[in-house]
């Protein structure tokens, strides 16, 4: 497996990445989670907190300042928990909120909006215990170890040298208002999230672009891997060549059985032979029948002469009709003249031949049903 990827110096292909991300092998940092939460909080707390305070306060003082006048019975005291509880989830539904979206939103970025079903698939290769361990104890896991530690390091030293800064702060050691304590736990608050933000957005970032790279390093192919995927997605060329054989003898077989009903065998004479037919209120223009080179112009005349359709040799018309016509479709407009004189002369010195081609194409029509009682 290793010297595969040493080998694998192509860039992926659309498919391979398409796959991937359906099994959820995008570029990931859990960071950036954590990130966007704290940076969403800090939003949401430093708008809505300030009021909130002064609503929670209001409620405190309706509550403890008529407790006096509360009698104590079961509905009273449940009336009071369950309007304190919806105030309570009043206040906390803008952060509820604003983590769900942060929580949308640092997804949706990793995987770029789009859905990932793969992922919830229980394959045996997930329930494997075994490869379960081989993921814990792989090297890939000690160094995600180290850079968590890594992480942690970090956040308790800020969180450490916020908290230094905080102590330092004269409401520990000189007399302040009431009012003082509740401004500077929201001040501390907001500036240690604001900080942790900053710091986990740096880290994040970091991250992703390592991850983004590394994944892209994995998804690499080798050459071989871009061929099979090339003949997975175009077919095998083997199966598609024996396809278009089989094809090919099939329109053959079409035309050959056509060609006993045709008006006329447009020949070059050897190379070349065109099967026309028209037929009267039912053709716009002469059809071409069958057509063929060399070989299976030879079969086509030999089962017109067996059927006596007759032959008329025209070096110039018959490579054109050959050239220039399709089968099942009229003849080219540049080669109605041509045809008319050419149909012309046969209808005059073939008369018989005409008479019973017409119950010869009738014998040809697939029977028609009548209608079901």
């Amino acid at each position: 497996m290793a010297e595969d990827r040493e080998n694998a110096t192509e860039e992926p292909t659309g498919k391979r990445l398409s796959e991937a991300h359906e099994k959820g092998q995008f570029a990931q940092a859990a960071e950036i989670q954590v990130a966007i939460g704290l940076l969403f909080g800090y939003m949401i707390l430093n708008a809505f907190l300030p009021s909130a305070s002064v609503k929670m306060k209001e409620f405190t003082i309706a509550i403890l300042g008529h407790l006096s006048e509360m009698q104590v019975t079961l509905e009273s005291v449940s009336g009071a928990m369950m309007e304190g509880f919806t105030f309570i989830g009043l206040l906390l539904f803008p952060l509820l909120i604003g983590a769900m979206i942060a929580a949308i939103l640092a997804g949706g970025l990793q995987s770029g909006f789009q859905l990932t079903p793969k992922v919830l698939d229980m394959t045996g290769e997930k329930l494997n215990p075994i490869n379960g361990l081989q993921r814990i104890f792989s090297m890939q896991s000690i160094v995600r170890l180290g850079i968590d530690c890594g992480k942690l390091l970090l956040v308790g030293t800020l969180v450490y040298s916020s908290v230094q800064g905080i102590l330092a702060d004269p409401i520990f050691y000189t007399p302040v208002p009431p009012m003082r304590l509740g401004e500077f736990i929201f001040e501390s608050s907001m500036v240690l999230i604001f900080r942790l933000a900053l710091v986990l957005g740096g880290l994040a970032i970091l991250h992703y672009l390592y991850q983004k790279r590394k994944t892209h390093k994995d998804m690499m192919m080798t050459m071989q891997e871009v061929k099979d995927e090339s003949k997975q997605m175009q077919g095998d060329p083997m199966i598609k060549s024996k396809m278009r054989a089989m094809a090919r003898q099939l329109l053959m077989k079409q035309m050959m059985a056509q060609v006993p009903l045709a008006d006329v065998i447009l020949t070059n004479p050897t190379h070349y032979a065109v099967a026309l037919k028209y037929e009267r209120g039912v053709d716009v223009a002469p059809v071409v029948l069958a057509k063929g080179k060399n070989g299976f112009a030879k079969k086509i005349k030999q089962v017109a002469s067996e059927s006596g359709v007759p032959m008329v040799e025209n070096r110039p018309v018959a490579q054109a009709l050959y050239k220039f016509g399709e089968v099942g479709k009229a003849i080219p407009p540049h080669l109605y003249q041509a045809i008319a004189e050419i149909l012309g002369f046969v209808y005059k010195t073939h008369r018989y031949y005409f008479h019973e081609l017409k119950s010869r194409r009738l014998r040809a029509q697939p029977p028609q049903q009548g209608p079901k009682a």
